[in-house]
């Protein structure tokens, strides 16, 4: 599915953001607390916008790895590295699943995820994961969607979510269709398209509230976990401290 949407993700976030997501993704990454040197890992990196505002930070002597299991993601990053970031600077994309993630124990001093964690088949191992690869006294930021609930915005949140997205998703997958591709399949394509944006909706109703969140990553070894809310509480960002020992 993500593989799919590549070409219409970033256009997408853009869309239903107002174009605020890289203003929440820089949130994240000053949270992150990293700095010159620092090593930190992206999980779920998409196309690569936090992993591209990481590097700002981390330079010179540092390196952001952006780790994600779609290939046609992974290649919308890499060329935004290459216009955006001098060598220094640039990140490194490569395949990973968050779930096993390819890295050893202690080898980040920070891993962040934005707009991915909801998306993990089993998200107490994802967190884990998280956990095992940051050093003690690193720090694991999560940057979600979630689910207002209270009036009105939990009213217009509904309208937004359940309709408008699905809407939005149709219309990207229309265009996307009218773009020649070698060996056609646009019809299928389009579908793929406005069954992604379908999914999105669904998949920010199943996910744990940010108090729940914030539970869990305790549970996957973390400690001093807080949150912030922000957009009316449609954005929460999550972040944790790996304890000594931290499972």
């Amino acid at each position: 599915m993500f593989d799919r949407i590549a070409g219409v993700y970033d256009l997408m976030n853009t869309a239903m953001s107002a174009g605020l997501h890289h203003r929440w993704r820089a949130r994240a990454a000053d949270i992150a607390a990293v700095g010159p040197g620092s090593r930190v890992l992206d999980v779920a990196t998409g196309t690569g916008d936090l992993a591209l505002e990481l590097a700002r930070r981390v330079c010179p002597g540092g390196e952001v790895v952006g780790a994600d299991f779609a290939e046609a993601m992974l290649a919308r990053a890499r060329a935004k590295a290459e216009t955006r970031c001098a060598e220094i600077a640039r990140p490194r994309f490569e395949r990973g699943d968050a779930l096993a993630l390819p890295y050893p124990e202690d080898s980040f001093d920070a891993a962040t995820v934005a707009f991915g964690v909801r998306n993990f088949s089993d998200l107490r191992a994802g967190l884990g994961e998280m956990v095992r690869v940051v050093r003690p006294g690193g720090r694991v930021v999560v940057l979600e969607i979630t689910a207002p609930t209270r009036a009105p915005l939990a009213l217009f949140y509904g309208l937004w979510f359940d309709r408008l997205v699905p809407l939005l998703g149709r219309l990207a997958g229309s265009l996307a269709a009218g773009v020649p591709r070698p060996g056609g399949g646009g019809g299928r394509r389009s579908g793929a398209i406005a069954d992604a944006y379908r999914y999105l909706p669904s998949s920010v109703r199943r996910f744990p509230p940010p108090a729940s969140l914030a539970a869990e990553m305790e549970r996957a070894g973390l400690r001093d976990v807080r949150y912030v809310l922000m957009a009316g509480s449609i954005i929460s960002i999550h972040v944790g401290t790996v304890g000594a020992g931290a499972p």
